[in-house]
């Protein structure tokens, strides 16, 4: 098959290579979660956080295993919506499809507007929703070019991100070595290795198990890769690895040199390390740094979220419009759609900028879990399948069934301990009935759809 050439008759061509998949999942899970979001981690479980961390780590490897076993032997742009209405029809595949679409939606939105309030403390001048507006033109006009080009764009913008989170776990250790102009700790863990308990490690658990969202955009691209069976073998074995690295030792830098009762967590814990290892220069280029790490998870989700619509579309789930594509293979109907909503933001920035995103983050919701339990069960029910059928598959999830059953009994565990905590309590009962109302809008809307 020429690179050119379109996948089983979608429409879609196959333009992205093996290192666009790794580095935009890459981007994907590497954004504001890690730059902002490990502190209040920090500040739940003090160093205990580590625990956390391998915790929610290990879920999303072997949820991802469990994806890529589906992927390698059926690529296609729905991904977990097309494998959930295969093992459970589609009803199921409306629902989790249009849940992702949505929550990606609010996502977009929300990263543009969180990059114009950072963009405009620098440029006071122009307004935050000016900002907000020409992020979103222009990276929906990216979007609208080749998934080639666009996941050459997406690769060296992620790059940037790696690089950085290398750079600091380097300068971190070279403080805690005593190699930079500061001294270095005289004493770490003052209050003990787990200070809040087990309750204050259950609560970091809750707060990280959603910052590796994102990654499992890799399965939405392989339709476009050349060789996808290949590819995301090869992706997936790699992709979580180097996330799970980059976390745990940018975290471990962090409860190594900062007191868990820091009051500089809440803002940027990477800033405040750097500042304490007397590096102010470096630290400075940090915003940049979160600017672009929202910029590139915010790409990699107009794309992620316009091949979950094209893909919907083809099933006959949404409009057929959204499954149509120009000549270059661009679903431009899917990614205009999809980036409408971030243009409403632009609105609401004009007249409530300081509001916008606190309300978007709010609205989003736990969605990510119902993407783990449905790709779960969907592996396990078409797993079985293929044994019965003598199937070989290219890539298989570890110890079937055993490994399948016990990491959605760690989904459940976070989800009870997310009902105890009354926000997070809200997002899950609120994530679970929006996708019970989307299952019944898709027994009806699904009577003709394609699985």
């Amino acid at each position: 098959m020429t690179s050119d050439a379109s996948r089983g008759g979608t429409g879609l061509k196959v333009g992205m290579k093996p290192r666009h998949l790794v580095m935009m999942s890459l981007g994907s899970a590497i954004g504001a979660g890690l730059f902002v979001g490990s502190g209040a981690g920090v500040q739940a479980a003090g160093p205990a956080v580590l625990i956390s961390y391998v915790v929610a780590g290990l879920i999303v490897i072997f949820v991802m295993r469990a994806l890529g076993e589906l992927v390698a032997a059926d690529p296609n742009p729905g991904a977990f919506s097309h494998y959930a209405g295969r093992a459970m029809g589609p009803a199921a595949a409306f629902a989790v499809g249009a849940l992702w679409w949505v929550q990606l939606c609010l996502v977009v939105a929300a990263e543009a507007t969180a990059a114009a309030q950072i963009a405009v403390s620098y440029v006071p001048s122009i307004p935050q929703w000016v900002i907000a507006l020409a992020i979103m033109v222009i990276f929906t006009a990216i979007n609208l070019t080749t998934s080639g080009s666009f996941g050459e764009f997406e690769f060296w913008f992620s790059l940037i991100k790696v690089a950085f989170v290398t750079l600091f776990l380097v300068l971190g250790a070279a403080y805690l070595f005593g190699w930079t102009p500061a001294e270095p700790p005289a004493a770490v863990f003052t209050d003990g290795f787990m200070p809040t308990g087990l309750p204050g490690v259950a609560a970091g658990l809750l707060v990280v198990a959603f910052a590796f969202g994102g990654i499992e955009i890799v399965a939405v691209a392989a339709a476009e890769t050349a060789n996808p069976s290949r590819s995301v073998t090869q992706a997936i074995k790699t992709i979580v690895w180097r996330i799970l690295f980059l976390y745990i030792g940018s975290v471990a830098i962090i409860v190594l040199v900062l007191d868990w009762k820091d009051e500089r967590l809440s803002e940027s814990p990477f800033v405040a390390v750097l500042d304490t290892a007397g590096l102010p220069a470096v630290a400075s280029l940090l915003a940049a740094v979160i600017v672009i790490a929202l910029l590139s998870s915010m790409n990699a989700n107009i794309y992620g979220a316009s091949r979950m619509a094209f893909s919907m579309s083809e099933r006959k789930m949404l409009p057929t419009g959204l499954g149509r594509t120009t000549k270059r293979g661009v679903p431009m109907a899917a990614v205009l759609a999809t980036s409408a909503f971030g243009f409403v933001a632009v609105a609401l920035n004009y007249f409530w900028a300081a509001e916008v995103l606190r309300i978007l983050l709010n609205v989003v919701g736990s969605t990510l879990i119902v993407t783990w339990v449905v790709t779960l069960v969907s592996q396990i029910i078409i797993r079985r399948r293929a044994e019965a059928a003598g199937d070989e598959l290219p890539l298989k999830m570890w110890l079937f069934p055993w490994l399948s059953y016990a990491t959605l009994a760690g989904i459940a565990l976070i989800i009870v301990l997310g009902l105890t905590v009354e926000s997070v309590r809200i997002q899950i009962l609120g994530t679970l009935v929006f996708t019970a109302a989307l299952y019944g809008i898709g027994c009806l809307v699904t009577r003709k759809s394609k699985i």
